[in-house]
């Protein structure tokens, strides 16, 4: 389903060998995105973590505070991203 989102929000039309993208103006659902980087941020930082061989302890509060926070990161991304008005944005 995302595949069909991509393909209804561009219109991709070649002149002469070379491809030329416009916005077909119907919305590209960005919740897929979302969604997808809210279960893999987190996770492959913590990966990362685990990969350091870190004492236990330091192991989980350094994975807890890192997937939390990507996790918020990303939530708090995705308001930012459906606004309409850039100027919401950029502050």
């Amino acid at each position: 389903r995302i595949f069909n989102s991509w393909v209804g929000a561009f219109e991709v039309q070649e002149y002469y060998g070379a491809y030329h993208v416009k916005v077909s103006g119907a919305p590209f659902n960005d919740a897929y995105r979302y969604v997808d980087w809210l279960l893999t941020v987190p996770l492959l930082l913590i990966e990362l973590i685990l990969v350091m061989k870190l004492p236990a302890g330091e192991t989980a509060s350094m994975g807890t505070k890192l997937g939390l926070a990507s996790a918020v990161m990303v939530a708090l991304g995705y308001p930012g991203e459906i606004q309409g008005n850039l100027g919401v944005r950029w502050f």
